[in-house]
């Protein structure tokens, strides 16, 4: 524990390790009975400038009283330093709370205001080194690590492409007018806790530019549910910032392109991190593409049908036997 005993007094016992596939997290009990967390970055996944504008967004959020947990300073008054190997780690105060399994309609309209409020500050300064949710970086880069993975079966390949395709055309089309700015990206039940205090934002991990919208779906139910609950968090929103029902158009669209970046991640570590075979052991069977990519085709029909149009093809399993398309025929500069 170097990294950790140059920052504060000695630890006491062993860490405990947090639960966490992308980064390594530490809960550290210290020699006076304190606890820190210990925050070890994979790697690759975010270079020093990403994290660093993480940690300021977070800074911007807890000055206008937003309730995020902040790191704390090493000595030269950096929030990220260099352990070895290109590892940089971090240091966050413990917080306490449970991550809700629903959402009451008064919990909607609080976590609508937090939100408005949290955008009103990401608006406020651009992100220059940390990713922009776009077609290409939640969709294009995360197929073409599919496909040179050679992931998708051939028996799915060509029906999974032209429904990504057609999913990442609509989002181009949708996305044109709806304003980007700095966003939690990743706000979903279990980035949330409740404790004595109230409500918490955590795990700021993926924030970038992205819409509104995408900090809203993922707390939401599906069905009958979701518009009830729209209006409550809606109600919240709105008393700090406008938000506009149009831009509502992107959600099942979003919830698409996360099926495929979902895929995209297991992917990049599937042969070298053990814990992902064992975590998603049917990732490399054909069973997980067939349903895949039928769920993908469902959720393309639930999208273009909303949208007031009709579905392009229906939604069953290939029986085609056209000559089978290849990795060249979507991406240029792929070769078979």
């Amino acid at each position: 524990m170097l990294a950790s005993n140059s920052r504060f007094s000695s630890p006491e016992g062993a860490p405990f390790c947090l639960n966490s596939l992308e980064n390594r997290v530490f809960d550290l009990r210290l020699e006076d009975g304190s606890h820190i967390i210990s925050k070890f970055y994979r790697p690759g996944r975010w270079n020093r400038e990403q994290i660093l504008e993480e940690h300021h967004f977070l800074q911007d959020l807890k000055e206008e009283e937003i309730p995020v947990c902040t790191p704390f300073l090493f000595e030269n008054e950096s929030s990220l330093s260099l352990f070895q190997k290109g590892i940089y780690y971090s240091f966050w105060p413990r917080v306490g709370g449970r991550s809700p399994d629903e959402l009451n309609p008064e919990n909607l309209r609080i976590l609508g205001r937090l939100l408005a409020r949290t955008h009103n500050i990401g608006q406020a300064k651009h992100f220059e080194h940390r990713i922009t949710l776009d077609s290409e970086t939640y969709g294009i880069a995360p197929l073409e690590t599919l496909l040179k993975g050679e992931w998708i079966p051939p028996s799915c390949k060509k029906d999974y492409l032209e429904v990504a395709n057609r999913i990442l055309d609509l989002f181009r089309e949708k996305i044109e007018t709806v304003p980007l700015h700095r966003i939690h990206g990743d706000c979903h039940k279990g980035n949330l806790l409740f404790g004595k205090e109230g409500w918490f934002f955590v795990d700021f991990d993926d924030c970038l530019k992205g819409p509104a919208v995408q900090d809203f779906w993922m707390l939401l139910s599906r069905g009958k549910e979701e518009l009830e609950e729209r209006e409550h968090i809606l109600s919240g929103y709105r008393e700090f910032r406008e938000f506009k029902d149009a831009w509502f158009d992107l959600v099942e669209i979003l919830r698409a392109m996360r099926f495929i970046h979902y895929s995209a991640w297991i992917s990049s570590r599937f042969t070298t991190d053990p814990s992902f075979p064992v975590a998603f052991p049917h990732f490399a069977g054909n069973e997980y593409w067939e349903k895949e990519t039928l769920e993908l085709k469902e959720q393309y029909k639930l999208i273009y049908d909303s949208l007031g149009g009709k579905n392009f093809f229906s939604v069953t399993e290939s029986t085609s036997t056209e000559e089978e398309l290849t990795n060249k025929d979507f991406f240029g500069d792929l070769e078979d």
